[in-house]
C-alpha cells in the first residue's frame, strides 16, 4: 500500500550560512518545479536531472515535466548507481554532461535516486565550476532519512569508502514517500538501519516506536513497507530527519557532535570494502556495524546485555544481518586505519551506553576488536530478496 502522507511539511536545517528546508510530502515529485522556483531558482535555469535507470523508469518523466512546467530548462543524465559504480570514472560522467549542457555558475543538479547517486551527483556538483547548486531528491528510505541530509558527498577508492569527496549543501531536499512503493524490500530493510541507528544514538521514543511495531506482528516485523505501514512511517520520516538536521545545524563539518551519526559505519564500511562494493548494501552492513558496536561496548563495562539483545532484536525484525562476515583480522584492523574518522592514528568508534545514549572513543584496544571480530565472524552470504 503506497504511503498517504499529507503534504507538505518542512523541516528547516537551520546552518548558519546557506540554510535549506526539507519538504515532505506524498505528491512532492510533482511540484519539484514549483518547489524550486520557490528557492529563487527563475524560469530558463539549466537543470540537469541525475538518476540510474530503475528510478528514470518510475519517475524521471515526472520529475521532468515539472521542472519544465516551472519553465526551468531541464534534461536528463542516467547513470549506473550500484555501489561498485560509485567512483571518479562515474563523476566524470556527470562533469562531461554537465559540460555538453552548458551548466553554469547558476545552473543546479538535481540528485533523483538513493544515496549513491545523491553522493555523486552532489560530488560533481561540489567541483564544477567550483560549486553549483544541488538539489536531493531521494527515492530510497535510506537516502530519505540520512544520505541526502547534511551536503556530505564523495566516492570511492579502492583503499576505502568515501575516502574522495566534499561537504557541499543541497539548496533542498524533496521527500515524496510515495516513490517507496516501488523500492525494492532488500533496499527497504537497508534504509531501516538507518532509522534503528537514530534511535539509539540519541531518540529512545522512536527505539520504542520501532520495538512495539515489531512486537504487534512478530512474523512482519519491520521488513517491508507494509510491515511498517504509514503512520509509523511518518514517525521515521519526520523524526530521522529532524534529528539529522539537527545535528548537521549544530556540527556541519564534524568537527565534533557529528560524529555521533557514524555509529556501526566504521566497521560497516570495512565490511563493504573487504567484501567488495556491492555485495552487502550500504544499510546492511551498518547494521552489522551496529552490532558490533554494541560487542564493544559490551567487551569494554559501557552497556548492558539487557540494551545489546534490545538492540539485536529490532535489527533482526527489520530483516537485517547480525554478524560480522569471515574476513582476516589483521586486513579489518589495516581498513580502520584508513578510515576518514582516524585521528592521531587512533580509531575512532561510536559506542553506546544505552538506548539513546552514544558517545565517541578512541580508547578500543587492538585485543578488544580481534576478539570481537573472532566471536561474529558466522554471517552468510547477504539475503538479496
Amino acid at each position: 500500500m503506497p504511503p498517504t502522507l499529507q503534504p507538505l511539511r518542512t523541516i528547516p536545517v537551520e546552518l548558519e550560512r546557506n540554510p535549506y528546508p526539507i519538504v515532505i510530502g506524498g505528491a512532492a515529485l510533482g511540484q519539484l518545479g514549483e518547489q524550486l522556483r520557490l528557492q529563487g531558482f527563475k524560469a530558463g535555469t539549466k537543470v540537469l536531472v541525475v538518476t540510474n535507470p530503475v528510478v528514470q523508469e518510475h519517475y524521471g518523466a515526472s520529475a521532468l515535466a515539472s521542472l519544465q512546467a516551472a519553465g526551468l530548462e531541464a534534461s536528463t543524465l542516467v547513470i549506473e548507481a550500484g555501489e561498485d559504480q560509485k567512483n571518479q570514472a562515474t563523476v566524470a560522467l556527470i562533469h562531461d554532461a554537465a559540460l555538453a549542457h552548458q551548466l553554469e555558475r547558476g545552473s543546479l543538479i538535481v540528485a533523483l535516486g538513493g544515496g549513491v547517486v545523491g553522493d555523486m551527483a552532489g560530488f560533481a556538483a561540489a567541483t564544477w565550476l567550483r560549486g553549483i547548486a544541488v538539489v536531493q531528491v531521494p527515492t530510497t528510505l535510506l537516502a530519505m532519512v540520512d544520505a541526502a541530509i547534511g551536503g556530505k558527498t564523495g566516492v570511492n577508492h579502492p583503499g576505502g569508502k568515501n575516502l574522495i569527496g566534499a561537504f557541499h549543501q543541497p539548496r533542498l531536499v524533496l521527500i515524496d514517500p510515495s516513490v517507496l512503493a516501488t523500492l525494492p524490500e532488500r533496499e527497504f530493510r537497508a534504509g531501516m538501519a538507518e532509522v534503528i541507528k537514530y534511535g539509539v544514538i540519541g531518540d529512545p521514543d522512536l527505539f520504542g516506536h520501532l520495538e512495539a511495531a515489531a512486537r504487534r506482528d512478530p512474523e512482519a516485523g519491520l521488513a517491508s513497507l507494509d510491515a511498517v505501514g504509514p503512520e509509523l512511517l511518518e514517525r521515521v520520516l519526520e523524526r530521522s530527519a529532524a534529528a539529522k538536521a539537527k545535528v548537521v545545524a549544530a556540527d556541519e563539518h564534524e568537527a565534533g557532535l557529528r560524529a555521533i551519526l557514524n555509529y556501526g559505519h566504521t566497521l560497516g564500511h570495512v565490511v563493504e570494502t573487504l567484501s567488495g562494493y556491492g555485495t552487502w548494501l550500504h544499510g546492511e552492513a551498518v547494521a552489522i556495524g551496529m552490532v558490533a558496536a554494541g560487542e564493544l561496548s559490551l567487551a569494554m563495562g559501557l552497556w548492558s546485555q539487557a540494551d545489546q539483545q534490545r538492540q539485536k532484536r529490532v535489527i533482526e525484525a527489520a530483516g537485517l544481518p547480525l554478524n560480522l562476515p569471515d574476513l582476516a583480522p589483521q586486513e579489518v584492523l589495516n581498513c580502520l586505519q584508513a578510515d576518514k574518522k582516524v585521528k592521531q592514528g587512533r580509531v575512532r568508534f561510536i559506542l553506546p551506553s544505552a538506548i539513546g545514549v552514544v558517545a565517541i572513543h578512541d580508547d578500543v584496544t587492538e585485543p578488544i576488536i580481534r576478539a570481537v571480530l573472532a566471536a561474529g565472524m558466522t554471517q552468510g552470504a547477504p539475503n538479496r530478496s
